[in-house]
């Protein structure tokens, strides 16, 4: 009995430590990965914090990536390396240990020249070893450059061009940088000398020093909304700086478009392509910049607009030829062949006058312009509310497939709720002054460009129907009615054609009882009239 008592006790002894022991190791298999991630995070917060002071100090515009999107090499101690600091203008690539060193040795690109006293016109290439371009040939002997698995090669920032470590000694003959493929459209650091030199003197004829050989030359600004686009805005604002001079490029979250265009004025007289990379309300912002330069008398230098769509809707982009989104798929270097060979064309903008006669007209009527269209319905509705959304967490606004859900959401809603119904009762409309008789609607959609509502051809409908033809440039708005969401949804998807109500040359719409415009309920009787302000002339890709 005593011995059986034993092995029992033993055994229940040896089960308890075995218990405590798997408790012991499932806690260590918790805790000590915890409490890895906790000191790497606490590591790294420390050093991102003595690396964002090296980039505020900094020439280079520094950015730090976690991985390299292909194989990269330290320009300082030419180790491979996965992670690590690039700069956005002149592609330097740097481990994190040799950062500062990389920030003391190396030039980035200058957007201007150093004054010598003497007048340039031309400048040496700007050479940088290492992580050239993928299928980049070599400008001596035209073979591939960047074959082999190290630190080699040459890369000019400004021209673009490439050439082996062997070949170099051939190339430094030619001094003289030619600006590469897209010399027409850089504006170069020595011009820019020569413009501060000539603004000291108080002269503005900026025509006589035209880059030497360039006929054509056509110098673009790049205005890019971060805001925009799957993080879009960000990775194309470094791609352009590539390419061009820096100072050409500007993020519209750190500077107005009125400012950005302000460089206009140091170039020659219609000579400017402004590309905006953003949606149709980035565009809107920048027609509006560049109304103010001609209320400043500043006409000679207005640029034609070019659009890079990154919005949700882009229907204006979609209308002039530029596409309904871009996501990538077409390089940087054919954008810029794309602006370069776009033909200028009239776009009609108008003016949308808010009266209210609630206060004895003794206030100023609201004043608004108006690119693509105007409506008042369900439309407005989900879009204001889609705006109201966004304003107050932007951050959940950085994909198109979330916007157009959002967007989806509240048309569902409003297919319920019909918030906007018997509009036809509470407005008068006005079509060059011709009262019109409105039938059971419940939205107005007032319209200046062929695509609605983020790719649809509202006017045309399903196109079984003769209608008059509609253009962007004849001075005549497309007036339209719908019957709710669900209506609009059927558009869409051309299962059903809009209510056409008529074009004219002004537009009149006479609120008679409280609706629902946008998030709140007006209540005052209003009247929104819609006439023409002057077009702009905007560039059209056929690509």
């Amino acid at each position: 009995m005593a011995g059986t008592e034993g092995r029992s006790s033993a055994s229940s002894s040896s089960s308890v430590v075995a218990d405590w022991s798997l408790v012991f190791w499932t806690l260590c298999s918790v805790i000590v990965p915890v409490l890895i991630t906790l000191w790497c995070s606490f590591q790294r917060s420390r050093r991102q914090v003595l690396i964002r002071d090296i980039f505020r100090k900094s020439k280079h515009d520094w950015h730090y990536t976690d991985l390299f999107g292909q194989p990269s090499y330290c320009c300082v101690c030419a180790q491979h390396i996965l992670q690590g600091a690039f700069c956005n203008c002149c592609g330097l690539r740097v481990s994190e240990g040799c950062l500062k060193k990389a920030d003391q040795h190396f030039l980035c690109k200058e957007i201007m020249m150093r004054s010598d006293g003497r007048a340039h016109s031309s400048m040496p290439h700007h050479w940088i070893r290492g992580n050239v371009p993928l299928c980049s040939y070599c400008v001596v002997c035209k073979q591939q450059c960047g074959t082999q698995p190290k630190l080699c090669d040459y890369r000019c920032v400004w021209c673009q061009c490439t050439v082996h470590d062997d070949c170099m000694l051939d190339c430094l003959k030619i001094e003289e940088c030619t600006f590469g493929e897209f010399k027409d459209l850089i504006i170069p650091p020595y011009y820019l000398s020569t413009v501060n030199q000539l603004r000291k003197d108080k002269r503005t004829d900026y025509e006589k020093i035209v880059p030497y050989g360039r006929k054509h030359w056509i110098p673009v600004i790049v205005l890019a909304n971060t805001r925009s686009g799957n993080n879009m805005g960000e990775i194309l604002l470094g791609e352009f700086k590539i390419l061009l001079n820096p100072v050409q490029v500007f993020d519209l979250s750190k500077t107005t478009p009125a400012k950005a265009l302000q460089l206009c004025t140091l170039l020659p007289c219609n000579a400017v392509r402004v590309l905006v990379c953003g949606g149709d309300g980035t565009v809107g912002w920048v027609l509006d910049a560049i109304d103010e330069m001609k209320i400043k008398g500043q006409e000679r230098f207005i640029p034609q607009v070019a659009i890079l769509p990154l919005g949700t809707g882009n229907d204006l982009s979609n209308t002039l030829g530029w596409g309904a989104g871009y996501a990538g798929e077409v390089p940087v270097e054919q954008i810029l062949r794309n602006v370069m060979e776009a033909d200028g064309i009239k776009l009609d903008r108008w003016k949308v006058q808010v009266t209210n006669k609630g206060y004895y007209n003794l206030r100023k009527p609201k004043v608004f312009t108006m690119n693509n269209y105007f409506s008042i319905g369900p439309d407005a509705l989900m879009a204001l509310n889609f705006h109201a959304h966004r304003e107050k967490t932007p951050s959940l606004f950085s994909s198109r497939i979330i916007n157009k859900a959002v967007y989806f959401f509240y048309g569902t809603k409003d297919c319920l709720v019909q918030e906007c119904k018997d509009l036809n009762k509470k407005v008068e409309l006005e079509l060059d002054g011709e009262r019109i008789e409105l039938p059971n609607l419940e939205g107005i959609i007032v319209l200046n460009i062929g695509y609605w509502g983020g790719g649809c051809r509202l006017w045309e409908g399903m196109g079984d129907e003769p209608y008059p033809l509609a253009r962007h440039d004849d001075g005549l708005l497309e007036v339209v009615g719908v019957h709710g969401s669900f209506h609009c949804a059927q558009i869409q998807v051309k299962l059903a054609n809009p209510v056409r109500l008529g074009q004219a040359h002004t537009v009149r719409l006479i609120q008679i009882g409280s609706l629902f415009l946008g998030t709140s309920c007006l209540d005052r009787i209003c009247s929104y009239s819609v006439s023409t302000f002057f077009p702009s002339v905007i560039l059209t890709s056929h690509f």
